[in-house]
């Protein structure tokens, strides 16, 4: 359950990650418009690649700490699982007015919303890293 709980985790925190320090800000470079454009079929895609990883990180890491494996293991899931509810209660907001209506004459706006989305999007990558970290300094 251990290496199950670490891979999910290390394959969340460096998909996080990425996106933060060079998906993002490449997107960016681009424009605004072309930006938010990329932004919707990159967020899908990568909902459904991170919301699996984190549940089955969070899943495997409970198990192993009901096999007795201590109480970091429980902190580093309860970490990882945090970022579900956080998604959907803090940055799901964001997420719903990029995809609901089309920005392309709000630029400054949009700048907004994409630079909001990339500080929140942050914070799933700080707390998948402190999982990860976690994880490995008990393995």
């Amino acid at each position: 359950m251990k290496f199950f709980a670490i891979l999910s985790c290390a394959i969340f925190a460096g998909a996080a990650i990425y996106v933060n320090l060079v998906e993002h800000p490449a997107r960016m470079s681009c424009g605004i418009s072309l930006a938010v454009k990329e932004w919707a079929p990159s967020y899908k895609r990568g909902a459904a690649m991170q919301a699996p990883l984190a549940v089955l990180g969070f899943v495997f890491a409970l198990s192993a700490w009901f096999a007795g494996a201590g109480w970091w293991w429980l902190t580093g899931g309860v970490l990882l699982g945090l970022v579900v509810p956080y998604t959907l209660i803090v940055i799901m907001p964001t997420n719903k007015r990029l995809l609901a209506f089309s920005l392309d004459g709000e630029l400054d706006e949009t700048q907004r919303l994409l630079d909001r989305w990339n500080a929140l999007h942050a914070v799933r990558s700080l707390l998948s890293a402190a999982a990860l970290i976690i994880f490995l300094l008990n393995f």
